[in-house]
């Protein structure tokens, strides 16, 4: 049943009232609206993070309201991002692996239970489905299409928020869950915008960042008239000379549109669309004609015959250079800037479907896909959500670096724990002896899982003390590249909503809160915020020792998610001949946990062999490493000599696909 209200709605989970089609999933719709809500914590921002702060405050027995400035529930996690960016599994703890192992169920049945397995893969309404569910049980209300319009404050103190519509939202509590932090800035809290120099805070992958990870494979020009600068530069090339490396500047890494597509016979074909330019694709031609032959974008499958479709390559989804204003912009620009970049990807999938220049074989592959019928039907299959990798970020007591990705510091205030690869998308194009460079991406794993402060999600005490912020959270550029995924904002909503209820209980500032109570909470719920005393052993392709190979490995760092400076793969040749061994020298004699690492991608095989050598002997495993890239992959527990007597070999016989070998880690059982 399809209904139409007013741009101000009340999504009222629990309660009775009418299905809401319009925002593609079960969620309850109820027009009545309150002039004035008073709750213990006003959540601002209807993402992962801000659900499950909200969830968990009600579970924690009080009140609590989501406001939202736009009409999507979920963020990312229910608008086209299915393939999860995880790292290491078994850091996530809370709520957010019951979320995941819900989706587990939705899947694959049975009784949810705390040991259920996590389900990192799933189709948008699957998502929605399971949020609200979990926000019906905690009988969460959702306010949606309320933008933020000013707030009130005594002293140091939010005591309210106030919606363009004049609705009022007053609270004990605050936290501001949205990708781009507005309501922090309204609050006066200090953010940043782009990317710190290396020397701000000691790093070494911060700033400007010229690398060859979705990069020009071919010498592309850069002229709208080829080899005529007088012409001027293609759209998106920026006219200003490359920064030397490691420069600061108010670059933010490239946004696009998570897309779910289908090769289902009623799939809904890629339409032109209005204000299609075919200038805006003139690269990727140029780059197609001197032979790249694809991928143009990601496939990943998440179920139901359907993917997570992302950027991949050096022209793809990603709208590189047209969103540096989006951080700090109005709503009104900010609209802007989404139906650009609505424009520029739409128009990217009918070019590679149907431009007469391309090859029959790029158009065709490209045609053999489309939108489904049945994701995201008020918006025609197209995802409701612009992916905001990074927008404002705040700065308070402790700044997250890259030292802290790198297990170099670490914080002794966990509230949980991140582990995902160190990752910013390309930030600008630029011309580099006359030929055109993306500039900005980077892609480096860290070693292990390691704690987010929780100094890093509360502003400065002078500047706001009832406010949380577990998404737009204190770190630089490149640490936020690797907590900026949708599991770790649930973990730190979790943490948030637990330390405004301390907070609440105490009468204090959440600066004051106890971090050993915080903490022991958190635990008592499910947290994971420490790991191990590790004594873990890495290796990886890169190391001088510890690696044999036979036949021919290339080496390469095109797809993301590998640990060190890049991996190897066998060609997809060879087969039988390529062989490599990871040979860690261990310091104990004992059971160690083997883990192996690779980049995941459509083009790989799905029967890999593994052989463990171990001190009982020798077992071989088969990974499919189509699925589960970037994070680390347990293969099992063995028992293992002292020294170098153990071994991983990573076999090619009889694969389906590209074979990679990229790290190997065991840790003490």
């Amino acid at each position: 049943m399809s209904l139409h209200l007013s741009r101000r709605r009340l999504l009222t989970v629990g309660g009775a009232g009418l299905v809401l089609a319009s925002l593609d999933g079960p969620f309850r719709a109820d027009p009545a609206r309150a002039a004035v809500t008073t709750v213990d914590l006003v959540v601002y921002g209807a993402t992962s993070g801000g659900l499950a702060a909200a969830i968990t405050m009600r579970r924690l027995g009080r009140t609590a309201v989501v406001v939202e400035p736009t009409s999507h529930v979920g963020g990312l996690s229910t608008a086209g991002l299915g393939a999860t960016d995880t790292g290491v599994q078994a850091s996530i703890g809370g709520l957010a692996a019951e979320f995941y192992r819900r989706v587990h169920v939705k899947y694959h049945g049975g009784t949810l239970t705390p040991t259920s397995p996590l389900r990192m893969t799933f189709e948008p309404h699957v998502a929605t489905t399971v949020f609200a569910e979990m926000l019906a049980e905690a009988d969460v209300p959702v306010v949606v299409d309320a933008r933020l319009s000013g707030i009130g404050r005594t002293g140091n103190r939010i005591t309210e928020l106030r919606t363009e519509d004049g609705s009022i939202y007053r609270g004990g509590m605050f936290v501001d869950a949205t990708y781009e932090g507005d309501l922090l800035a309204m609050a006066g809290v200090g953010f940043t915008v782009g990317r710190e120099s290396n020397d701000t805070y000691g790093e070494t992958i911060n700033g400007v960042q010229s690398r060859n990870t979705h990069q020009f494979a071919y010498p592309v020009d850069p002229y709208v008239t080829a080899g005529s600068p007088a012409s001027g530069l293609l759209p998106g090339i920026s006219t200003t000379p490359l920064a030397p490396p490691g420069s600061g500047d108010d670059r933010i890494q490239a946004y696009c549109f998570r897309m779910c597509l289908t090769q289902s016979a009623n799939r809904i074909p890629f339409g032109k669309p209005p204000g299609y330019d075919p200038i805006r694709y003139e690269l990727l031609l140029r780059h197609i004609q001197a032979g790249y032959a694809g991928p143009y974008f990601t496939t990943h499958s998440i179920g139901g015959g359907k993917t997570d479709s992302n950027n991949n390559g050096a022209v793809s989804t990603d709208n590189i250079g047209f969103n540096y204003a989006y951080p700090t912009a109005s709503w009104a620009a900010r609209e802007s800037i989404i139906a650009e970049h609505r424009t520029y990807q739409q128009g990217l999938m009918w070019f590679l479907a149907n431009d007469p220049r391309l090859p029959a074989s790029v158009r065709d592959s490209t045609a053999r896909w489309g939108l489904p019928v049945d994701e995201f039907t008020s918006t025609d299959g197209w995802p409701p959500m612009l992916y905001i990798r990074e927008a404002r970020r705040m700065v308070s007591a402790y700044v997250m670096t890259e030292a802290d990705c790198r297990g170099r510091v670490r914080a002794t205030d966990s509230v949980g724990l991140a582990s995902y690869t160190m990752d910013s998308h390309n930030c600008q194009r630029v011309v580099v002896n006359g030929r055109v460079r993306n500039e900005g991406d980077v892609q480096i794993g860290v070693p292990a899982p390691y704690p987010v402060s929780y100094r890093a999600i509360v502003p400065h005490q002078a500047q706001c003390a009832n406010l949380l912020v577990p998404v737009c959270l204190s770190a630089s550029h490149i640490a936020y590249g690797s907590i900026r995924m949708e599991p770790v904002f649930m973990i730190l909503g979790q943490a948030a909503a637990t330390a405004a209820s301390l907070a609440l209980t105490g009468n204090l500032a959440v600066q004051a809160v106890s971090v050993p109570a915080l903490q022991a909470r958190l635990r008592q719920d499910g947290g994971v915020l420490e790991w191990g005393s590790s004594g873990e052993v890495i290796l990886d392709n890169a190391a001088t020792a510890g690696i044999t190979r036979a036949g021919t490995w290339v080496r390469s760092s095109s797809t993301g998610g590998y640990y060190g400076p890049d991996y190897e793969h066998d060609g997809n040749v060879g087969k039988g001949v390529n062989r490599l061994r990871f040979r860690p020298s261990l310091p104990t004699a004992g059971s160690w946990t083997v883990q192996l690492r690779w980049t995941a991608h459509a083009n790989r095989a799905t029967n890999v062999p593994v052989d463990i050598e171990h001190a009982d002997g020798l077992i071989t495993k088969t990974v499919d490493q189509r699925q589960a890239g970037g994070q680390w992959v347990p293969l099992g527990t063995y028992p293992f000599t002292a020294g170098t007597g153990g071994s991983v070999l990573i076999r090619t016989e009889d694969t389906n696909g590209y074979v990679v070998a990229d790290a190997v880690r065991l840790v003490p059982a």
